[in-house]
């Protein structure tokens, strides 16, 4: 049996110098080693008691040599670390290329969920936020972007907006491109594509040019969102020559920009998405994150890139440790997603964030997504408190089984029409009817000539206005709130529980970011204290939610 295995832990320790004390004396207690812990904003030497004592924290004071001792208390040193603030926990460069403070991104949240106050708040305070163009018109993607422009400036502080892939309205996604090159959107996040083509491709190169120094300038910046190794290593390449080509026969790019192109990967901000709410791999971080950077290391490699392509971590951050813990697997920067949809900045209604404050761990269910419906992609949903996560999949059962929605046996028919619906099918289906006439009129098209493709569209119909009824807050509508979240959410509301934190009135987007910011650089301080020796309390790991200037 050990008697004092921290005598034998720091058996080993070698002083390198004598420390004077300054106004505070060295930490060695639990209690004091705890607080010590939290000034990170300043440097801390590791010193102990005596040459075989107790290892500790001191704040203050200075190295000495053996002829300044003169009766002063003196202690043993054993290293100093430097100080460390949050704007520097993930990758320089990030910072430096998209001119921000903090290495932290708001993630896009579908249907304006992200809203345009969120984006605005983000890039004020020196973060990067995406505002949720997915799922949402072209004339309200404008609306949204002339808004920011006008909050912000054409110079202002950085911000972006969503670029989802969206096969069932290739003309939608091409004309979201088309208006995001004319209005100056500088940053788009790339999700839900599994491959490149042209229009992706197109707005991550227009406009790059070659410098007088011979640099590659590049206008835009695409961060593409991913969870799979093989859709990671088409991003980190170079675009495929026939797409190129495809780009400069339609006119989307020069010739000399496609040229430069062969150089370039299609992006160089890569967002790892682990299991996340929304749509979601259900992939562990910490298994997929170094996997991701291998990709980009042999890439980079391979194509002989000399500028720098970061990897940021997305999927399960809600906590200080778990950012913590991106940014010590080596992340560039985080991205967050379900915990801002519950601050007050958010599209969703209040009736959906105060939902979402009372989620815990197991409290999500993965269940049909609207928008890629008939292929069986799934999204993690929100599971307390209401019924859309089962009644989605009972639709999607029934799609599978049947061939029209006319071959549904009656009775069944006659439910889905009660209780999701509320309506008639013919009912739903002229409500779809007068959408894809002005959105998509060749999904009508093909419905005219596919009775299952009809009978999706009208499925899908419940879906998409799920959503909506979680933004507006219907009442009559609560059992069938879609709303977006993954596990994190719980532990997010578990972390805030007893705080200032822990009302949804309470949670900006911007507090949330900076708790979660500082408590990462204490809990990263923690580790940094117990690698050298430091019996570092477990109450240490453990930061309170606290207002941020």
């Amino acid at each position: 049996m050990i008697e004092n295995p921290h005598a034998l832990r720091s058996a080993g320790l070698q002083p390198i110098g004598i420390w004077r004390s300054g106004p505070w004396l060295p930490a060695f207690t639990p209690t004091d080693l705890h607080e010590a812990v939290s000034f990170v904003r300043e440097p801390v030497h590791v010193v102990r008691e005596t040459p075989e004592g107790r290892v500790g924290v001191s704040r203050s004071g200075a190295v000495i040599s053996e002829d300044q001792v003169n009766g002063v208390p003196t202690f043993p040193l054993l290293g100093t670390l430097p100080a460390l603030y949050p704007e520097w926990l993930g990758d320089r460069s990030f910072l430096e290329v998209h001119g921000l403070r903090f290495p932290y991104v708001a993630g896009a949240m579908a249907n304006g969920i992200h809203t345009t106050r969120l984006t605005i708040a983000m890039a004020k305070a020196g973060m990067l936020g995406f505002f949720g163009a997915a799922g949402l018109g072209l004339h309200r993607i404008e609306q949204a972007v002339d808004e920011i422009i006008a909050a912000l400036g054409t110079d202002g502080p950085t911000w972006g907006c969503n670029l989802i892939h969206a096969p069932n309205q290739p003309r939608l996604e091409s004309d979201t491109v088309e208006l995001y090159l004319r209005k100056g959107v500088r940053r788009a996040e790339a999700a839900a594509y599994m491959g490149l083509n042209p229009m992706v491709v197109r707005y991550a190169y227009s406009g790059i040019r070659r410098l007088p120094d011979g640099r590659i300038d590049r206008q835009n910046h695409l961060f593409a969102k991913i969870s799979r190794p093989e859709v990671a290593a088409r991003f980190l390449s170079p675009a495929p020559a026939e797409i190129l080509e495809t780009c400069v026969r339609n006119g989307w790019l020069t010739r000399d920009e496609a040229e430069l192109a062969r150089s370039l990967p299609v992006a160089e901000d890569i967002t790892v998405e682990a299991d996340s709410g929304g749509h979601t791999d259900n992939r562990p971080l910490i298994a997929l994150f170094p996997v991701i950077l291998g990709v980009r290391d042999e890439l980079a490699a391979k194509h002989g890139y000399r500028r720098p392509i970061r990897v940021g971590a997305a999927g399960g951050l809600s906590t200080p440790s778990t950012v913590a813990a991106a940014f010590a697997l080596g992340a560039a920067y985080v991205l967050t997603g379900s915990v801002n949809q519950s601050c007050i900045e958010s599209g969703l209604s209040d009736e959906g964030k105060k939902m979402l404050a009372q989620a815990d761990l197991p409290d999500v269910v993965m269940t049909p997504a609207a928008d890629m419906f008939e292929l069986g992609v799934q999204v993690q949903v929100l599971k307390r408190g209401t019924m859309f996560g089962v009644r989605a999949q009972r639709l999607h059962d029934l799609y599978v089984a049947h061939d029209a929605i006319e071959s549904l046996p009656a009775d069944v028919r006659a439910r889905v029409e009660r209780e999701m619906f509320q309506m008639s099918c013919d009912e739903v289906w002229s409500g779809c009817e007068r959408f894809f006439a002005e959105r998509d009129p060749a999904e009508l098209e093909r419905a005219a000539r596919d009775p299952k493709h009809k009978m999706a569209l009208i499925f899908r119909w419940y879906l998409g206005m799920s959503s909506k009824w979680a933004i507006a807050g219907d009442p009559k509508r609560r059992a069938d709130y879609q709303i977006w979240c993954g596990p994190a959410m719980g532990a997010f509301n578990r972390w805030v529980k007893g705080s200032f934190l822990e009302d949804p009135q309470n949670r900006t987007a911007v507090q949330v970011a900076r708790n979660l910011l500082e408590g990462a650089a204490v809990v990263t301080r923690a580790q940094q204290l117990r690698t050298y020796g430091v019996p570092v309390p477990s109450t240490a790991f453990c930061f309170t939610p606290r207002p941020l200037a």
